[in-house]
C-alpha cells in the first residue's frame, strides 16, 4: 500500500504545474506547494485507511460508497463536523481560509476571517439545523451574521464587500466570491429572522451584494476578476441572483440572470457530452457541474409548464419536450430555444457530472471538487429530480469516508482550507434539510 501511495503522490506532483498553468496562464508558480510538503501531507499514518487520492485515481475501489451512509454513522459524521466547525470560529465571529500564498496552514485560528468562508460556514450550520434565533449555538451564528453585516456596511462604496484581499477563495474562485456567497447565505437567512432590526440590515445587505455582483458581470454572463476556476464563481453568482430575485423588495436585473444562464449553457454540448473548460482550470467537473446547476431552474420551469399544457389538453400527452412543440404552445422562437437547450443541457450534464472519470476532477480533492459535488446535488433537488437520491448516497458515502479524525475535511490542492472544505462537505451531507428552500 505504501508504495502505491508514493507512486500516486509522484504522479500528482508531476502534473500539478501543467494543470495549474492550463487553468490560469498568469498564476504565480510560488503558490504551488513544495513536493516534499505535498508528499508529507498525502501519506496517511494508518495505511489501512482509504486514501481519497488513490480512490479517485482508480488504485483503490470506491465501489459500494453508498453502503457507507448508514444512519448511525451518518449522524456521527455530521455531528463531528459541526463540532469542529463551531470550534473553528474566530473571536470576531468569522471563519477564515487564509492566504493563497500560504495554503499549508491548517490551524483555523491562525488565519484571519473572511466573508466567503464565514458565509459558507454559517450556511452549513443553518443547513444542519442550527439557527441564530434559538438553540445552543445561536450566539455562534449571530456573531457570524454581524461579522458579515459589518464588512458589507464598511465597504458600501467599494467594488467588493470587504477590504480583505488575497484569500485562498478569491484566488481560486474570483475576487467577487465574498459577495456571492454572502448573498447566497443571506437569501436563506432572511425568511427565518424575527428581529426586525437585523432583518432590515440583512435585506439591505442583500441588495448591496446584488448590485456589486451585477456590476461585475459583463455582457457575456461571466463575473469579472475570476480566479483559477472562475466558472464556479460565475455559477454561484447566478444561483445566488436567482434566489435573490425571489425575495420581496429586492431589485434584480433579470437580463443579467438570463445572460448568466446562457453563458453556463454554452459551456456544455449535450450532443457530444463535452464541456468547454477554459474558464474551469481545464477541469471537466467544474464546467459540467456549473452547467447543470445553472440550467436546473430553467429546466424545472419548462417541465412544469409542459406538464401543465398536457394536463390542459393544449398538446398531446405523448408529446416530447422540444423547441418545435414549445413553439406550438405559443412561446417565441427565442424562448422556446432557451427552454429546449436548458432541458437538454440539464439532462445530459447531470449524467456526465456523475461519471467516474469526471468526478475525479483535478485528480484529488480540493474545495473546488466539493463545490462541484454540491452544485450537482442542489441542481437535482431544484429540478425535483429523483436521481438525486442515488447521487446523495454515492457522494455522501465518499464524503464520510474521507473525513479527518478530528471531524474536519480539507483539500489536497488549491482550496485546501479545512474551514471552507468542512463547511462545504457539511452542506453536501445535510442537503436533505434544504429541499424546501431549494425548490421554492
Amino acid at each position: 500500500m505504501k508504495s502505491k501511495i508514493i507512486l500516486g503522490i509522484s504522479a500528482l506532483v508531476s502534473c500539478v504545474p501543467f494543470i495549474y498553468l492550463l487553468g490560469n496562464d498568469s498564476a504565480p508558480m510560488k503558490e504551488l506547494l513544495p513536493k516534499k510538503e505535498i508528499a508529507q501531507r498525502e501519506i496517511v499514518e494508518d495505511e489501512e485507511k482509504p486514501c481519497v487520492f488513490m480512490s479517485l485515481m482508480g488504485e483503490q475501489s470506491v465501489e459500494g460508497s453508498s453502503t457507507v451512509k448508514t444512519k448511525s454513522k451518518f449522524i456521527e459524521t455530521i455531528s463531528k463536523g459541526e463540532l469542529w466547525l463551531i470550534e473553528a470560529q474566530n473571536s470576531d465571529g468569522g471563519w477564515g481560509a487564509g492566504s493563497r500564498n500560504n495554503q499549508s496552514e491548517r490551524n483555523p485560528h491562525a488565519v484571519s476571517s473572511d466573508p466567503a468562508t464565514t458565509a459558507m460556514s454559517a450556511m452549513a450550520l443553518y443547513r444542519c439545523g442550527h439557527s441564530m434565533e434559538k438553540g445552543e449555538h445561536k450566539e455562534t451564528l449571530k456573531k457570524s451574521v454581524l461579522f458579515l453585516l459589518n464588512e458589507i456596511e464598511k465597504n458600501q462604496n467599494s467594488p467588493y464587500i470587504t477590504q480583505i484581499r488575497g484569500t485562498q477563495i478569491q484566488g481560486k474562485l474570483g475576487e467577487h466570491i465574498d459577495a456571492i456567497l454572502t448573498l447566497q447565505f443571506f437569501n436563506q437567512l432572511l425568511p427565518t429572522l424575527k428581529d426586525n432590526s437585523i432583518k432590515a440590515r440583512v435585506k439591505d445587505g442583500i441588495q448591496v451584494c446584488v448590485d456589486k455582483i451585477e456590476k461585475s458581470m459583463g455582457d457575456s454572463g461571466k463575473v469579472g476578476s475570476s480566479g483559477w476556476a472562475g466558472v464556479l464563481q460565475s455559477s454561484f453568482a447566478n444561483s445566488s441572483l436567482e434566489m435573490a430575485a425571489k425575495n420581496e423588495g429586492i431589485k434584480v436585473d433579470k437580463d443579467k440572470i438570463q445572460k448568466a444562464r446562457e453563458y453556463q449553457k454554452s459551456n456544455y454540448n449535450p450532443e457530444s457530452q463535452s464541456a468547454k473548460t477554459e474558464d474551469g482550470a481545464g477541469i471537466m467537473l467544474y464546467a459540467v457541474s456549473s452547467s447543470v446547476r445553472n440550467s436546473a431552474e430553467e429546466a424545472k420551469e419548462v417541465n412544469q409548464l409542459f406538464k401543465k399544457a398536457k394536463a390542459e389538453g393544449k398538446i398531446e400527452r405523448d408529446a416530447i419536450l422540444n423547441e418545435q412543440n414549445l413553439e406550438r404552445l405559443g412561446y417565441s422562437k427565442e424562448k422556446a430555444k432557451s427552454y429546449d437547450v436548458a432541458n437538454k443541457v440539464y439532462n445530459s450534464a447531470k449524467v456526465t457530472a456523475m461519471k467516474e472519470d469526471v468526478l475525479s476532477g483535478f485528480g484529488n480533492n480540493g474545495g473546488e471538487e466539493f463545490l462541484s459535488f454540491l452544485q450537482t446535488g442542489e441542481s437535482m433537488i431544484v429540478n425535483q429530480d429523483d436521481d438525486w437520491k442515488d447521487w446523495y448516497d454515492n457522494i455522501g458515502g465518499r464524503m464520510m469516508q474521507i473525513q479527518n479524525a478530528d471531524g474536519s475535511w480539507n483539500g489536497h490542492h488549491c482550496i485546501t482550507s479545512p474551514s471552507f472544505c468542512t463547511a462545504t462537505c457539511l452542506m453536501i451531507l445535510s442537503i436533505e434539510n434544504d429541499i424546501k428552500n431549494l425548490q421554492k
